[in-house]
């Protein structure tokens, strides 16, 4: 029988953390937020709330010379009404020195249950918090990474190691902050280190922070000051599949919005390269406008798969489809991009087109899986930051 370690506890703090914008102190530990409280008293909305609480790309960065560490945290799960598996333990990436060294989860926790044929939540508490242990870490002074999982809210307890810890140097790589929708969140990604900004983010070598919200990329006001107050050395923003799939807005809505939302961006980024993407492919919405619809018929099997319950006569109406939002955001920015040298477009089937969806179709025809995040991942890098790309030069 091995040693026990003679544990030192850490406090978390907002030293070792790195891709969150506010941290809230909890009777325990602490939340990781990818919103500051500003934005979050803005908007009720349990979803928004529950989106902006997952810590994707959130990971905790400090160096030490251990060998062993611990990190007790309560993750709260999400499960679906109706599906009889339990769901998934979240996944958290460690990184020794820039490199994979393991894999861990955290079962147990509350659970928040999601309804989505009534659009309802039902919280359960858990049991006590759970532990992640990684052991026979390589000896002498490393810098330590640990994602945090993208798709379960985390609050962080304690960390323990068996030597002592401190933050890891400032890093001198350009800050790149992404926002999209549940695509740049994460699902159905492995893990938040492989969610494709991520991977965009580790082969461009850039300091990610993701401001993807599932099912949030609304052109919320409070979401663009979030960015426009936010240091950052590039910003993209992902734009147009959440105002489909929710029917939030007509065409004539829609422009004055995006004008809007980039001009508050501006307001504190007034030449920082800011990059708008339009929505990959996604069939569903191509040409039929929203709102989305669950697919009963596969639910009773216990799979979850989305529909467009939309009349694409309704286009004629000023409803949005993917078709429509692209050739928008293209005028916009053209028209922008005229007084704006550092305004730039990307067409999001250039990252995901129709060939990558018949190639790696989207399980639930509405998220791309692991290897899908990855094949995005790749292309934003090499289109992003590429010689003539609008990110050229600021690759770390």
């Amino acid at each position: 029988m091995g040693t026990q370690p003679q544990w030192i506890t850490t406090p978390v703090t907002g030293d070792l953390l790195r891709g969150a914008l506010d941290l809230e102190r909890t009777a325990q530990g602490v939340l990781p937020h990818r919103l500051p409280i500003r934005a979050r008293a803005q908007c009720s909305d349990p979803l928004f709330l529950l989106a902006e609480c997952q810590p994707s790309g959130v990971r905790l960065v400090f160096r030490t010379r251990a060998t062993f560490l611990e990190l007790d945290a309560r993750p709260t799960k999400i499960a679906y009404a109706g599906f009889p598996s339990p769901p998934a333990d979240g996944v958290y990436d460690l990184f020794v020195d820039g490199c994979p060294a393991g894999r861990g989860s955290i079962p147990g926790g509350n659970t928040l249950t999601i309804d989505m044929v009534a659009g309802t939540t039902e919280q359960q508490p858990g049991g006590p918090a759970g532990t992640l242990r990684f052991a026979d870490l390589p000896d002498g002074a490393k810098d330590i990474e640990i994602w945090l999982p993208y798709n379960e809210t985390t609050e962080l307890i304690a960390l323990r190691t068996d030597a002592p810890v401190e933050p890891a140097p400032q890093s001198d790589r350009k800050v790149w902050l992404h926002h999209g929708s549940s695509i740049s969140h994460g699902s159905d990604a492995a893990s938040s280190s492989t969610t494709w900004p991520a991977t965009a983010a580790a082969l461009a070598g850039v300091e990610l922070i993701n401001l993807g919200l599932g099912g949030n990329a609304l052109l919320d006001p409070f979401t663009a000051r979030a960015i426009r107050d936010n240091p950052a050395d590039l910003i993209s923003l992902k734009i147009g599949i959440n105002l489909v799939n929710h029917d939030l807005m007509r065409l004539r809505a829609f422009a004055p919005a995006v004008h809007g939302f980039l001009d508050t961006i501006r307001d504190g980024h007034p030449v920082t390269p800011l990059l708008v993407v339009s929505p990959l492919a996604c069939p569903i919405f191509e040409d039929t406008p929203g709102p989305l619809g669950i697919d009963l018929t596969a639910l009773s099997t216990g799979q979850l798969r989305f529909r467009a319950v939309g009349d694409p006569a309704d286009v004629t109406g000023g409803k949005l489809t993917l078709r429509i939002v692209r050739d928008e955001l293209a005028r916009i920015v053209a028209q922008r991009a005229a007084k704006d040298p550092h305004l730039y477009y990307f067409d999001g089937l250039e990252l995901y087109g129709e060939p990558d969806s018949a190639e790696l179709p989207m399980p639930d025809n509405l998220h791309p899986g692991p290897a899908a995040h990855r094949h995005i991942g790749e292309r934003f890098a090499k289109l992003a930051f590429a010689p003539s790309g609008p990110f050229s030069e600021h690759r770390g």
